[in-house]
């Protein structure tokens, strides 16, 4: 087997914790999410749209990120196997605005190893197809790092890039690319799946296809995958995986139980589907001024002493501590 390309050691940048996902043929609903405080957008092309409504659907997309974007959005495709992933990738993999791929229905190391070919292998931007009556692609008036985002007229058919093959100085590094777990295969092979290309930066579940293989009914019967998967990405290197979507959204309080429980088995974030989710699941995954002080008092006692040692109350404190610790208190700086 193949050493993980991501070492346990290895600094991981900030994880996000909150994750939206919107129809990729909805523009004017994709557009209120950008602004809606998710700390990633996920467009989706694949189940939240209709099998006719799918070539609007990557039009739209494409013109969203050939510029720049208020905050990182991250492509859902449709299933790799199928006819419609191989294009979708290609054309999205070069374009500015693109924070992530994420590839449904991964079944083994091979899937993820077919997408980054793709993705290195751009194809033309499509034409666009009007549809101003819709709305704007992106809110009016953002901007990112000083660059004034483009803003679209009613009625004006924008043009995006000339079709024409490539140059070979022009093909797109490979993009981040996010595996989701949806089948028993695929949590048989999670951590061959975590350790497949440099590209891949993260997996997680998609536990609504992988109960219905199943055949499970409540959350017992996940137990084993969940922590399959929160292991097979902290073997590899990944940050912990987020948690699936809770599909109520209405049941707040439930949502906030589910958070707790996902927590605890090692989980960091959620997917969502509607922005009132979003606080709820922010709020669970924050760490509590208590979680906080207790971390402070660690990293305080292990600058002051350096290797193992034991805390007035008896705690013994390694290094593999202070490192939680330090996470801790990463996350609690998103509250300040």
């Amino acid at each position: 087997m193949s050493p993980a390309p991501h070492p346990p050691g290895q600094a991981l940048a900030p994880t996000p914790l909150t994750w939206l996902y919107v129809p990729g043929d909805r523009p004017e609903v994709v557009a209120k999410a950008l602004g809606c405080g998710a700390d990633v957008v996920v467009v989706d092309l694949e189940d939240a749209v209709a099998p006719d409504r799918k070539d609007h659907a990557l039009r739209a997309t494409a013109e969203l990120l050939s510029g720049p974007v208020p905050v990182p959005v991250h492509v859902r495709v449709n299933a790799l196997d199928g006819s419609l992933a191989e294009n979708e990738i290609r054309t999205l993999a070069p374009l500015p605005g693109l924070a992530g791929l994420r590839l449904p229905k991964v079944q083994g190391p091979a899937d993820v190893h077919r997408a980054a070919g793709w993705a290195t292998t751009a194809a033309p931007v499509p034409e666009h197809l009007p549809y101003a009556a819709e709305g704007p692609v992106r809110p009016a008036g953002h901007a990112v790092a000083g660059h004034p985002a483009p803003v679209r007229t009613p009625g004006v058919t924008a043009t995006l890039a000339p079709a024409g093959p490539p140059a070979a100085s022009a093909l797109p590094a490979t993009p981040a690319l996010y595996a989701l777990l949806e089948s028993a295969l695929g949590i048989e092979h999670a951590f061959a799946i975590a350790t497949a290309h440099p590209a891949l930066r993260g997996i997680a579940l998609g536990e609504a296809d992988l109960c219905g293989e199943l055949g499970v009914r409540d959350d017992a019967g996940l137990a084993w995958p969940r922590s399959r998967t929160v292991v097979a990405a902290r073997a590899a290197g990944l940050a912990p995986p987020p948690q699936s979507v809770h599909p109520d959204v209405h049941d707040l309080d439930g949502l906030a139980r589910s958070c707790a429980r996902g927590r605890a088995l090692g989980f960091l974030g959620r997917a969502a589907i509607h922005p009132r989710q979003l606080p709820v699941i922010e709020a669970a995954y924050l760490p509590s001024a208590e979680e906080i002080a207790t971390a402070e008092e660690i990293v305080r006692a292990a600058t002051e002493e350096g290797g193992a040692l034991a805390l007035p109350d008896g705690r013994f404190v390694d290094a593999a501590v202070v490192a939680g610790a330090r996470r801790v208190l990463d996350l609690a700086g998103r509250r300040r």
